[in-house]
């Protein structure tokens, strides 16, 4: 029988015991050195590809979760990214990434800016990145870097560095954002000819023009890498256009002259315009003018009309008044000739002959018919002389009335 060594104590220790210690330990480092291949936690966040260590088989974990790793090989990848390409060190990965353009009028710049983009689910195109590529990093350097870098090459040829500082800069962001979701577009060069803004003379200039095709739409000289991987980019953003020292001082200085040839023509434009303005309101005062004279008239001639209207109804009412009297008169004279007819105007007669009475009466009353002093005779003459004159002025009224005073016998 094996014995074992003994203790501090003096006590026999079993082989059997010392040597499943030892096993126990070695399992314990082997477990603790191999544990990270067992089992895989995959954030939600991830996808996770693990390689089988014996026949190679890949497999797809995408829902987030434990699994059962099986001392596998696994990479992990980003479902959703951004990619920076910027001259900021706080942002992509501390340093300069700006990507250098230059322009169809030989001015360089350095554009920064950043692009989202999301990786495919489906297994087979996962398979496609994994194995062309094999990390994230490598897709973001290979794949989305490569294909942002060509995007804005292939765009600054397409304007001068003057249109994408002014007129054409969101034209810009337009174009290089179109081209990395979609490729290139195909290009040709065309002779044009085109003012220059300071002189206003006519050149002919090379330019870079895009091809269009028969959908109304531009050719692409090639499908952008992203369509054949699955992969979404969008948000393109441009943080900055950095421009070399000499084409910021070309643009500055054409920037100053096109606002003084502005400004110029600005100021001719306006001394026309109050030129027009002056002429314009002296046309307004002389219109005014006119037609208050013209308001001065239609007031007159309304005056003159209503007056013309009133005399004329005046006239009118005249003429009525005229007939209506007329009328009346012929009537009166009518009905006293129908009256006197009747009557032999007996009724004026009479009033006459009271009137002529009382004047006789009146003058006769106021003559003296008895002397005042009689020298002999009889006294009674003077007094039936008066009485006879009376007497004959009667007769003689009532002969010029036609009245017959007798009293007729019954």
């Amino acid at each position: 029988m094996a014995r074992g060594r003994f203790d501090e104590d003096g006590f026999d220790i079993p082989i059997k015991k010392i040597v499943i210690g030892i096993i126990t330990v070695v399992v314990l480092i082997v477990g603790a050195v191999f544990s990270g291949n067992l089992v895989e936690s995959v954030d939600a966040n991830e996808i996770v590809i693990m390689q089988d260590p014996v026949d190679g088989e890949l497999h797809y974990w995408i829902a987030p979760g434990l699994y059962y790793q099986n001392f596998g090989r696994t990479t992990h990848y980003l479902k959703s990214n951004q990619y920076w390409f910027s001259s900021d060190q706080e942002t992509g990965n501390g340093t300069d990434q700006s990507i250098p353009v230059r322009f169809n009028d030989g001015g360089t710049a350095t554009i920064s800016g950043s692009i989202r983009f999301e990786l495919p689910l489906s297994e087979e195109a996962l398979k496609m990145l994994h194995t062309k590529y094999g990390s994230m990093h490598a897709i973001e350097r290979d794949l989305i870097g490569q294909i942002v870098n060509k995007a804005v090459f292939m765009s600054g040829p397409l304007m001068s560095s003057k249109e994408s500082y002014a007129e054409r800069k969101t034209e810009l962001i337009q174009i290089i954002g179109d081209q990395i979701s979609n490729g290139v577009y195909q290009t040709h060069t065309v002779e044009v000819e085109e003012t220059d803004p300071l002189t206003e003379t006519k050149r002919v200039v090379s330019k870079v023009d895009l091809v269009p095709d028969e959908s109304g739409g531009y050719k692409r000289q090639e499908e952008s890498p992203l369509h054949e991987f699955g992969i979404r980019a969008f948000n393109f953003t441009v943080n900055e256009v950095k421009y070399d020292a000499k084409v910021e001082a070309q643009i500055q200085r054409q920037q100053d002259a096109i606002m003084e040839v502005q400004s110029a023509i600005a100021d001719a434009k306006k001394a026309d315009q109050n030129a027009k303005t002056v002429t314009k309101q002296g046309e307004a005062e002389a219109a005014k003018a006119k037609w208050d004279q013209e308001v001065i008239k239609a007031k007159a001639v309304t005056e003159a009309e209503q007056k013309k209207e009133v005399a004329k109804l005046d006239m009118e009412a005249a003429e009525f008044y005229k007939k209506e009297q007329i009328l009346i008169g012929e009537g009166d004279a009518e009905r006293k000739r129908l009256v006197m007819s009747a009557d032999g105007a007996l009724e004026q007669k009479l009033a006459a002959y009271i009137e002529v009475q009382k004047a006789y009466a009146e003058q006769l009353g106021k003559q003296r018919w008895v002397p005042e002093i009689q020298m002999g005779g009889s006294s009674s003459g003077g007094g039936e002389a008066a009485m006879s004159l009376v007497d004959l002025l009667t007769a003689q009224t009532a002969r010029d009335l036609n009245l017959d005073l007798r009293q007729r016998k019954q």
